[in-house]
């Protein structure tokens, strides 16, 4: 159904609202949300159903632990992933815009960041080059098994030029947790090759995929390698769980970085040279049934300037059935 993105947002924001957040809180997760929703993401409202975002009844004051000129470490004091990645975020800028790189770890939250792009966007909007690092509760094998051991371990690493940014924004899962919520909530089976049930079978079920675990993006020792080291950089480096040690339902971790370009050249040259080679690749030579080279990102921030131009978004109508019945209980 398509339905006004002013209406979404609305939706959204009550939804939010009714689990117990501030105004100012609310704004900050329908912020990401939406930029997830409106570039089909499945990190965007499809949160808010089934058992929602509940804000937990000990959240505190966000605290940083440890700190220097370059970095900080942060403890969320149970507080949504989504404030306190985006306080690291703004912690980052502006350490990296003095001393030309900043790094910042997140941990002691309970709940998923969202679309991990958004994050490094934010950087590559202010002209840094922007790395963000999430894990989560074990969802996913290790190669040549079918026990979840990993997180579904997303990564973002955000390039400016001088039209919209690359962003390359994936997953090391063959699809998210929500992913897996979003076809079951439509009914959609899953592709054959996405998940285990919980003895080891292939299924199409996204229900006993849930009760089972998720394989790695490319199904392989190297997509599995790289959900490895997202664990480590985002679940030990930071003081988060890891691997279900620790508290791995209330102690998710995330990485953040920034590099000004200005360590190595000019920023305006490197962005220069970043459009060079846009330009370069999309000019390539196409296979048959190849319309256009896409950027990473690209699709996405297209798809989503286009929403916004028309004002108008689709969303699958169970989704919109239960968005709508969480908001008119706020």
């Amino acid at each position: 159904m398509k339905i006004s993105i002013k209406e979404l947002e609305e939706l959204t924001r009550r939804a939010v609202k009714k689990y117990g957040y501030t105004d100012e809180e609310v704004q900050v997760i329908a912020d990401v949300m939406l930029y997830a929703q409106l570039r089909d993401n499945n990190q965007g409202v499809v949160k808010l159903i089934d058992k929602g975002i509940p804000k937990d009844p000990q959240a505190g004051e966000i605290v940083i632990e440890k700190e220097t000129p370059i970095s900080a470490r942060i403890n969320g004091k149970k507080n949504h992933a989504m404030l306190v990645v985006g306080r690291a975020v703004e912690i980052v800028k502006e350490k990296a815009k003095k001393s030309g790189f900043a790094i910042a770890g997140t941990f002691n939250t309970n709940t998923s960041s969202g679309a991990i792009g958004y994050y490094a966007s934010r950087l590559a909007a202010e002209g840094l080059i922007g790395f963000a690092f999430g894990r989560s509760p074990q969802r996913v094998a290790v190669y040549g098994s079918y026990e979840p051991v990993f997180g579904t371990n997303p990564l973002a690493i955000a390039i400016p030029s001088d039209q919209a940014p690359i962003v390359l924004d994936m997953s090391t899962a063959a699809t998210s947790y929500f992913g897996l919520v979003e076809a079951q909530t439509a009914g959609r089976s899953i592709p054959a090759d996405f998940a285990y049930d919980n003895e080891g079978n292939p299924t199409t079920d996204p229900q006993k995929a849930i009760a089972g675990a998720i394989r790695s993006f490319d199904r392989s020792y190297k997509g599995s390698g790289l959900a490895l080291i997202g664990e480590i950089l985002a679940g030990p480096l930071v003081g988060a769980a890891f691997c279900g040690i620790g508290d791995s339902k209330g102690n998710w971790g995330h990485l953040i970085f920034a590099i000004d370009p200005e360590l190595l050249t000019e920023r305006d040259t490197l962005v220069s040279h970043v459009s060079e080679i846009i330009h370069k690749v999309k000019s390539t030579k196409k296979l048959p049934g190849v319309d256009e080279i896409l950027m990473p990102g690209e699709k996405e921030s297209r798809l989503a300037r286009q929403r916004r131009e028309s004002g108008l978004i689709e969303i699958e109508d169970n989704l919109l059935a239960e968005l709508r019945a969480v908001a008119g209980e706020a």
